[in-house]
């Protein structure tokens, strides 16, 4: 975005002493993982995501641990997950809370405030300032936004004096004569601001490098020009390639202090080669044997660093070996000795070579020496890079016997299922309907074939990345299959044409929900509403989209109210749910007026607005919860008829979830709320007029299914993603500034699966006893609706459970794909922990509707 000129400037005025890298990350992208990566040079473990909110202090090796070690002062200031991974490593620390993505100054404020004054200060060995405004403004704008803009131009400017500062004291006996600036991102980011997976956005980040003495001319000749190219302003500016993986090892190298045991990157020979103006006497070498140029004796320190490198990495490689269940394979191994071995033959002649006491021509000694270091250093790099190839493509222990039982458990799990729904079905249809039963088999094999399509795309990744767009097919598909069927006997129903209509409007809202280029859930140039106000005006376009989800949201209220005054009978359980429903509503909508200009000169009510109206939604939700489950436990229930119990109960349920889930999807919730309403209403209808036709009182496995879909298509639609980088983090501090694990926590998840399991699987008993308003009370009917609501749980959770267990089947036959970690492995998490809440929601609904 060209906004930290400073850098860029100092990289072209500067080539002798400043460099710019693309450092590449290894997935996952999440900043735990790469704090963890860079300190210890290994590569980042998927397991480690569930740290991430409450990370473990590292206790494997790394260069913290070897500064302590080495009495080496290190001095911290910013992110407070260093504090969390290195409790004990710091002289002086000033951390800051990092959670909140909403406030993008507070880390960076307090960086600020401690930088310059210690760079003034001559008690520390390293200085680590971490910032954090630009990781938060890409989660909440988006890369292409103001906020993004802001933080940028000010980390120019904090730049600026901190070079001022540096080149000010870097005079001979100077405080930081001999001092290494290092600036860098730790990961990159989707253009929507998210990070996590291993797109190259996310793993291509950046590396700058500038020592204020400059190398002697000679070494430059190992930085690479080929890079080179003209910047926009004119200017030459370079830009070389490293790994991240070598971050470690490099500073290492560069501090004098041991390599971590397991690291398994290679000393930079670039950023090896800015730090020679710091080198006392490097012209002449420390080898007795002859003297040396500038090159040489750079080239020779260098063998020598990579020579320690490598036999540290083949230590490892061997402890690894002899302590893994699995370890590398056989042949890997082998091949990996002979080129170490190799290097090391080469490594002896060399020195052989240089303190020869055999006389000859200088020319040809000095040609010798001039052909032996630079070969030596290829070896050493060879064996180096061949491992690190080999540990990013075998690294991963499968233990494939605990995978094998965890897989037969999960398909055992699903026959079961499978089997006690065709029971319970023989048993509960009666007599007079077995000659009936031929239609519900096509049906069932019908929704078996939309299941099984499904299931099977996640053997690859790009039908992973396109899941909403096939659920939201197959359930058009499932539409017009019934439209066909309708046509054919004659009676075409209107719920089957709105019903296809909004799966057209819904694979449109997918489109910009799944787009990685468009800030979920706002609407960018590329959303197709910008043609619309290009045509009224921009200005009343913003006016519009401004209001419309206030107007939508007064929609819905009236809907869910409407429903209520039916559904409720009870005088004080309307009239408190009713109630509750109004204030929860307008508390949202006045929460979002908070957040526009009409009270930015009002900062009592802007504060009460963004804080306190949140609030209001959650704890009215949290006592209709508490109203309903007291109304479950003692209300009577022989003086209802039982459909309409149940329909009271699931009313009452819907509704304290609703707000809360509405307020945490933002300006999107009521219209994804209409979709759902109206998709929901669709499916019940044709399932009230398909059993009013068949005759028959089981459960219709088609509407299922459609139930199903709709909530996949719903969970895309408002912008999430089975990736890490897909979490809405912004969403866990709707009415909160401060981080706790468990409220953000929970928040997050009501977010993220609110849509798409906790509304869907709580209004289930919709589908099971519709067709049975009029009847009449008695135990028959009674156990009749019972029994159709559990084949409806038994169906749905089915459902999930084939899926869930295609998923696990297809990351095992993947499990050496290359996009297992950044999409099958996330894909894999998201779907069992679904499963879970699936079977949780069921274990709960299945009791308290009973």
């Amino acid at each position: 975005m060209d906004k930290l000129q400073v850098l860029q400037k100092l990289a072209a005025n500067e080539k002798t002493s400043a460099r710019i890298f693309k450092a590449l990350a290894d997935p996952p992208t999440t900043s735990l993982q790469r704090l963890k990566a860079l300190t210890t040079g290994g590569l980042p473990t998927f397991i480690d995501v569930g740290n991430s909110f409450g990370a473990p202090a590292i206790v494997e090796d790394n260069i913290m641990h070897q500064l302590v070690k080495n009495g080496k002062r290190v001095v911290m200031m910013g992110d407070d997950t260093w504090i969390q991974l290195y409790p004990e490593h710091f002289n002086k620390s000033f951390p800051y809370p990092s959670f909140n993505v909403k406030d993008l100054d507070t880390v960076d404020n307090g960086v600020i405030e401690h930088l310059l004054p210690s760079l003034h200060n001559n008690d520390w060995d390293v200085l680590i300032a971490h910032f954090l405004g630009v990781d938060h403004a890409g989660h909440i704008f988006g890369v292409d936004s103001t906020p993004m803009i802001q933080k940028l131009e000010q980390y120019n400017k904090i730049l600026e004096g901190v070079i001022d500062t540096l080149r000010s004291l870097s005079k001979p006996g100077g405080t930081h004569e001999n001092t290494l600036l290092l600036v860098m991102g730790d990961h990159g980011q989707t253009l929507n601001g998210d990070h996590g997976g291993g797109t190259a956005e996310e793993v291509e980040t950046s590396l700058f490098a500038w020592s204020p003495k400059t190398p002697p001319d000679a070494v430059l000749s190992v930085l690479d020009h080929s890079s080179c190219n003209v910047d926009q302003h004119g200017e030459e500016v370079c830009i070389s390639t490293m790994h991240q993986l070598d971050f470690a090892a490099t500073i290492s190298a560069l501090l004098g202090i041991p390599f971590p045991f397991g690291s398994i990157g290679r000393v930079n020979p670039e950023l090896y080669a800015l730090s020679t103006g710091t080198w006392v006497n490097q012209t002449m070498g420390t080898d007795a044997c002859t003297s040396q140029n500038d090159l040489e004796a750079w080239m020779r320190r260098y063998a020598e660093v990579l020579c320690v490198n490598c036999w540290q990495v083949k230590r490892y490689i061997d402890q690894y070996s002899a302590t893994s269940v699995i370890g590398f394979p056989s042949e890997d191994l082998q091949h990996i000795t002979n080129l170490y071995s190799r290097a090391q033959a080469n490594w002896s002649a060399s020195l052989r070579f240089t303190c020869s006491s055999e006389t000859g021509s200088q020319d040809k000694l000095e040609e010798g020496k001039r052909s032996v270091l630079p070969q030596q250093i290829d070896a050493y790099t060879d064996f180096l890079k061949t491992f690190a190839k080999l540990a990013r493509s075998a690294w991963t222990e499968f233990d494939l016997w605990s995978m094998g039982i965890g897989l037969l458990l999960m398909i055992l799990s699903v026959i079961i299922q499978a089997y006690t729904l065709v029971k319970l079905n023989t048993i509960c249809q009666p007599s007079d309907q077995k000659s009936a039963s031929s239609s519900i088999i096509g049906k069932l094999v019908f929704a078996f074939a939309l299941v099984a399509i499904r299931a099977a795309s996640f053997l690859s990744n790009s039908y992973i990345l396109a899941e909403g767009r096939v659920a939201n097919f197959l359930l058009a598909t499932s539409c017009i299959t019934s439209m066909w069927h309708s046509m054919v006997k004659g009676k075409f129903s209107i719920e089957n044409f709105v019903f296809l209509f909004l799966n057209i409007f819904t694979r449109f809202g997918i489109d910009i929900g799944m787009s990685k280029q468009s800030p979920a859930p706002a609407i960018t140039k590329d959303h197709s509403v910008n043609a619309i106000c290009k045509i009224f005006g921009v200005s009343s376009c913003n006016i519009l989209l401004e209001i419309f989800p206030s107007i939508s949201l007064a929609f819905v209220a009236y809907i869910i109210l409407k429903f209520l005054s039916h559904a409720i009978c009870q005088r004080f359980l309307k009239y408190f749910v009713s109630c509750g429903t109004m204030v929860s509503y307008v508390s949202i909508a006045f929460h979002w007026a908070s957040e526009t200009t009409l009270f930015s000169h009002a900062g009592i009510v802007q504060g009460f607005g963004r804080s306190l109206a949140p609030r209001f939604v959650y704890a009215i939700g949290g006592l209709s919860l508490a109203i309903s489950a007291l109304y479950r436990i003692f209300s009577p229930s022989d003086h209802l008829k039982m459909n309409k119990r149940i329909t009271i109960l699931a009313a009452v349920m819907i509704c304290s979830w609703s707000p809360t889930i509405l307020v945490l999807l933002g300006k999107q919730g009521p219209f994804v709320a209409l979709i759902c309403m109206t998709g929901a209403w669709c499916i019940i209808k044709l399932q009230q007029k398909c059993r009013r036709d068949s005759g028959l009182s089981v459960a219709d496995p088609v509407s299922v299914i459609q139930w199903s879909f709709l909530a996949v298509c719903l969970f895309y639609l408002t912008g999430h993603w089975c990736t890490f980088d897909g979490l809405r983090y912004g969403a866990a501090f709707i009415g909160f500034d401060h981080f706790h694990i468990i409220r953000q926590g929970l928040l997050l998840s009501i977010d993220t699966f609110g849509v798409s399991h906790i509304l869907p699987i709580l209004s289930l008993p919709f589908i099971a006893m519709v067709s049975y308003n009029s009847t009449s009370k008695d135990d028959r009917l009674k156990n009749v609706i019972l029994n159709n609501i559990t084949q409806v749980f038994l169906m749905y959770g089915l459902v999930i459970a084939i899926t869930a267990t295609m998923t696990i089947i297809c990351v095992t036959i993947q499990r050496r794909h290359l996009m297992v970690w950044g999409l099958f492995a996330p894909k894999y998490v998201f779907d069992v922990i679904g499963l879970l809440l699936t079977d949780l929601l069921i274990c709960l609904a299945s009791f308290y509707y009973s």
